[in-house]
Order: C-alpha cells, then sequence, then structure tokens
C-alpha cells in the first residue's frame, strides 16, 4: 500500500521536533551561554541553534515561500508577501535560560494576513500542538528524551466559558500590577501560570478561558 503523502504540517512536525532535539541538548547542559539583544531581551546558542534548523528545512522543502524567523533580522521585511512561514525558534528563552521546562518551538504559515496552518512544540514538556489539513487541531504526547511522537494524536477545541467562574491564564514573566487590575474585573475561579506560547494552547485546548496581556506582543510570539 502506497504511503500517503506527507502534508505541510507533517513537514512542520518534523522541522519542530528536530529544532526541539537539539534545543533540549543545550538545555540538559550546565554551560549554558546567554547573550542580549537589542531589545533588551535574552538569546542562547539554542534559539541560534534551532533557528538554523528550521530556516534550512523550510527552504529546502518550500524553496518559493518565505520565512520570517524571529533571530534573522534579515528575513523581517518579507512579511509583506501574502503568504510566508512565521518562526519563533525557542518561544520563551527566559523559562529556558531558568530551567522552568515552559518553552516552545512556533512555526506557522501566514496567508493574506491570516494564520492557516501551525505547530507549537513543548519539547520538555513532550507536549505538541498541530492544525490538521481537514481542519481544527490536534494535542499528542511526545517522547522528550527522542524527540519522537509515541500518541495517537486527539482533537483539541476552546470550550464555552462560564462568566462566573473564569480560568485566566497569564504570564510569568509579564504579569504586573496593570494585568492584576484588569482580571479583577472578571468572575475568576481558577488561575493558571505558564510560559511562553503555552497560554495560547491552554485556550486552544480548553483548558482556560481568556489570556490578558496589556503589553507588546510579537508576531511570532502568537502566530501559531
Amino acid at each position: 500500500m502506497t504511503e500517503p503523502a506527507p502534508t505541510m504540517e507533517d513537514d512542520l512536525c518534523r522541522l519542530a521536533l528536530a529544532a526541539g532535539r537539539t534545543i533540549m541538548e543545550v538545555y540538559g547542559r550546565d554551560d549554558l551561554e546567554t547573550a542580549t539583544k537589542g531589545d533588551q531581551s535574552p538569546v542562547t546558542e539554542a534559539d541560534i541553534a534551532a533557528d538554523a534548523i528550521i530556516s534550512a528545512g523550510l527552504h529546502e522543502l518550500y524553496p518559493d515561500i518565505p520565512a520570517v524567523t524571529e533571530e534573522e533580522a534579515g528575513s523581517h521585511n518579507e512579511r509583506g508577501h501574502a503568504r510566508f512561514f512565521l518562526v519563533d525558534p525557542l518561544d520563551g528563552t527566559k523559562e529556558f535560560i531558568q530551567r522552568r521546562g515552559e518553552f516552545t518551538v512556533n512555526i506557522a504559515l501566514i496567508e493574506d494576513g491570516r494564520p492557516t496552518r501551525a505547530v507549537v512544540l513543548a519539547p520538555a514538556l513532550g507536549l505538541l500542538y498541530r492544525t490538521e489539513p481537514q481542519g481544527g487541531a490536534t494535542a499528542c504526547r511526545v517522547d522528550a528524551e527522542e524527540m519522537a511522537i509515541h500518541a495517537t494524536a486527539e482533537p483539541i477545541q476552546v470550550r464555552e466559558p462560564d462568566n462566573d467562574a473564569l480560568v485566566v491564564v497569564a504570564s510569568k514573566s509579564h504579569r504586573d500590577q496593570a494585568t492584576d487590575d484588569y482580571i479583577a474585573r472578571y468572575s475568576v475561579a481558577d488561575f493558571r501560570s505558564a510560559g511562553s506560547s503555552l497560554k495560547l494552547c491552554l485556550i486552544a485546548a480548553g483548558e482556560a478561558d481568556f489570556y490578558p496581556r496589556l503589553g507588546r506582543t510579537m508576531e511570532w510570539d502568537t502566530a501559531a
């Protein structure tokens, strides 16, 4: 029997897992080197290595689709195209440096200003979220050591919120008084704290109701 041709999501998953493998190799070392970028955000060799893996893979697989990645400043002017990839090779670098585990690899396809296909991998947590070609999204478990999928993907969807008992998810790195004041306007039954794009994944999977963020966000943090 002929194997079905891989979908774009399959390709993006393979690249995310390859990047995740390299990220976890760096994560397991004691001699982690960090630097500070022009916007005062941290960057590590894991960010750079994962960016190189994903960029090279996208160029080989989809040479006609530009890729915009956080760590390649020269790629940022490609956002004017109607169709392009948008990549954050290591979202949650602060969580990575502090060994909190809540960092992700984000890859999205943007078409006419909207993200249409995407993969989010949390390598240290062994979680992978992805869109499906037929529509909707799924989540599955990943072996955190081998960076290989070893469980059947399960469909996910947002839930209908109970406005009298909301579950809020907020940033560990960007929590401030203004955010607390905003949350206080609502009837909150539970609060979950998460790093990186995992906050948005919790909403997508129906595990939280909303994520208040009053400060700026970057496209590569939110697209996937």
